[in-house]
């Protein structure tokens, strides 16, 4: 039996177990994979203040982890398969385990773009994770599918290994902030093919080339590359809690302003729930104000 059990040791999750372990909340963090989460796909954040320069994500989730590891937290790396919302209880690969109130910190996966050809080749061509296969491409060339911040970092991590790299956009502009932009536009190895989106991703073995669509014409042109890498946005990983919780009609987890969720005791922060920034400034913050308000909770219920 626990004060608290946290879901998930991304930054969000990690944030809460620190503020947890200050408040001696006797805690568990469970993480199906290792603590981290999604921002260990990529290399480097530049924007997480007090870091000048940047600093690698692995060196920030290490900071991370050992403040958490210095107050006793536990964090046992099992995934959870079912979560009891009225008797507080996880059930995990490894076993079952119950607490006064839940923190779910589960964070979200790369959506697809669910065109044919897209499942055969992943691993073969087709990926979601320019930190792990940029090195795979060195002097070849490659393909960013999206619009937003993660395809300008990305692009530019690849344009280090990779003879070209070439961005492409359903919009006639991105979505990246106008510094990341104008750092693009600087960089003589990144193209664009904007108004564009991909159809089709083409290959026997391994990829050879994609077909784009002119979303203005509707006219196709095939585009030759050795590796394509998307990031059109994330789905939330909240499947587990399916008519356990409120979600939105994507599947995220609707909250208050206290990380609250529809269920007494039930929490939620990071980027499973319904916000209007995914940054990993704004997932530390709720995890900081989902573990203050789940202390809250647990010392009103137990007086």
């Amino acid at each position: 039996m626990y004060d608290l059990i946290i879901v998930g040791a991304g930054p969000a999750g990690l944030t809460a177990a620190l503020y947890a372990g200050r408040s001696r909340l006797k805690t568990l963090v469970l993480e199906k994979m290792v603590p981290g989460g999604r921002i260990l796909l990529t290399e480097t954040i530049e924007n997480f203040p007090g870091f000048s320069g940047g600093i690698t994500t692995y060196d920030l989730i290490s900071r991370m982890k050992q403040q958490v590891d210095s107050l006793e937290v536990k964090i046992e790396l099992e995934q959870v398969l079912e979560v009891d919302t009225k008797l507080k209880k996880v059930v995990t690969s490894a076993g079952a385990y119950s607490a006064h109130a839940i923190i779910i910190a589960t964070g979200a996966r790369a959506k697809k773009l669910d065109v044919p050809g897209e499942d055969r080749l992943t691993g073969r061509g087709v990926s979601y994770c320019a930190t792990c296969d940029a090195p795979l491409y060195k002097e070849k060339n490659v393909v960013v599918v999206g619009g937003g911040n993660t395809v300008a970092e990305e692009a530019f991590y690849l344009a280090r290994f990779a003879k070209s790299v070439t961005i492409i956009h359903r919009r006639d502009e991105l979505r990246a902030s106008a510094i990341l932009q104008e750092k693009l536009r600087e960089n003589k190895k990144i193209k664009f093919i904007l108004s564009h989106t991909v159809s089709e991703i083409n290959g026997q073995d391994k990829l050879e080339s994609i077909k784009v669509k002119d979303v203005n014409t509707s006219k196709e042109n095939i585009v030759a590359c050795d590796g394509v890498f998307i990031y059109i946005g994330y789905d939330p990983d909240t499947n587990f809690l399916k008519n356990k919780i409120k979600l939105n009609g994507t599947g995220f987890i609707i909250t208050d302003d206290i990380m609250a969720t529809s269920h007494e005791g039930i929490f939620a922060c990071g980027d499973c729930r319904e916000k209007s920034l995914y940054q990993v400034i704004t997932a530390c913050a709720d995890g900081a104000v989902a573990a203050d308000s789940a202390y809250k909770y647990i010392v009103g219920k137990c007086k």
